[in-house]
């Protein structure tokens, strides 16, 4: 988006605005950052309740046509023709060199149709990508006039379960469809929060009352998005534009998990070569959990050094910071060169010219809470 442009607002505004969030521009939109008491008590509601999170800033793409599950799987790493109709799979689109363009969730509509949710800064570089990847038989189409709000919490399943029977006998990435508040949605049992909970598709023109509906409930609040992000940090998830990018690879990012067998084996998407060597050699660099031995916080950006003698050479970079309310102090993730990557390595971060002992733990800072199912 142009710096000129007037930023987007989603059809949500007009509530956030009226109950007090404090609007700041997020991949050119006018999104709440927080409301009244504040982030570390969304975060903390979110964790023993539920909050409703707005996302709808990030872009529903719908894809339809013969063998569109094998044509869609020629762009990512994942295996998608496995995928059956009502569930959903994490996977990123890559670059020929192996980056990663975006990481996003794709859901089985029927044998030829997929909907797929990419993030807000890469609707129209994945769309573009999606359009001269797949062949023309396979109709690319963004959907606007769909809003997507995710209710995340220990709470959700009841609350969604008394304005929508049937919703809890999903599973996590089970996707359905459900009447809420008296709305048709759909909605997958999902989330970026590491808690339970759901993320709902909703006309753009039904979304503020269905949202006004669950506010209704006592255990459910709205939460903005730094609470969102201290959620995800702690459930050790990667930010597109701070832990991925064009110039990290799947490998490094430790999302290699997201890649099965046999789409190792037949080797056929963008960046292969480079991902499976990595996947069998092991990267340059990996993406770890980092915890400061005292209370000051790792920023976004910040050098790793070797720490011995606090003069040691630049082994990484912080890629996301800050204060994890459940952890109970600053946490980060951040990229270190191989070699430094072990779990109980020390290292220093370059904070403004001020040097913060760290060290190296294991992901995820807070143990996920999905419900999995038999």
């Amino acid at each position: 988006m142009s710096a000129t442009e007037p930023l987007r607002r989603t059809p949500l505004y007009d509530l956030h605005v009226a109950r007090g969030g404090r609007m700041v521009d997020f991949a050119g939109y006018e999104m709440p950052v927080r409301y009244s008491p504040g982030p570390v008590a969304e975060h903390q509601h979110t964790r023993q309740a539920a909050s409703i999170f707005d996302v709808s800033h990030m872009g529903v793409v719908e894809l339809a046509g013969a063998d569109v599950a094998a044509h869609l799987e020629a762009l990512v790493p994942s295996a998608i023709t496995t995928l059956a109709p009502g569930r959903s799979r994490y996977t990123m689109l890559t670059t020929p060199s192996g980056g990663v363009i975006d990481d996003l969730m794709v859901t089985a509509v029927d044998e030829e149709r997929l909907s797929l949710v990419v993030n807000a800064s890469r609707k129209e570089v994945d769309t573009a990508h999606l359009r001269a990847g797949l062949p023309a038989g396979v109709t690319v189409v963004p959907r606007p006039d769909l809003a997507l709000v995710a209710l995340q919490g220990p709470a959700a399943v009841s609350v969604l379960s008394g304005q929508g029977p049937g919703v809890a006998g999903l599973v996590f990435m089970q996707a359905g469809r459900a009447r809420v508040a008296g709305v048709d949605v759909g909605l997958t049992r999902s989330g970026y929060t590491g808690e339970d909970g759901y993320e709902l598709s909703v006309p753009a023109d039904a979304v503020a009352g269905l949202v006004a509906a669950l506010l209704d409930e006592p255990e459910v609040e709205l939460a903005g998005l730094a609470a969102r992000d201290s959620l995800r940090l702690e459930a050790g998830l990667c930010l597109y534009g701070h832990d991925l990018d064009e110039a990290t690879t799947p490998a490094e990012a430790g999302l290699g998990w997201a890649i099965p067998k046999r789409r190792r084996e037949d080797a056929r998407f963008p960046g292969a070569p480079t991902i499976l060597a990595q996947l069998a050699e092991g990267p340059d660099r990996h993406r770890v959990g980092l915890v400061p031995l005292g209370r000051k916080p790792l920023r976004d950006g910040a050098p790793l050094l070797q720490r011995a003698g606090h003069g040691g050479a630049t082994v990484g970079t912080v890629t996301s910071g800050g204060f994890g309310p459940t952890f109970g102090g600053p946490i980060a993730m951040g990229y270190v060169a191989t070699g430094s990557h072990a779990v109980g390595t020390e290292l220093a971060a370059d904070v403004r010219g001020t040097l913060v002992d760290c060290r190296v733990v294991d992901l995820p800072f807070v143990p996920h809470r999905y419900v999995r199912g038999a």
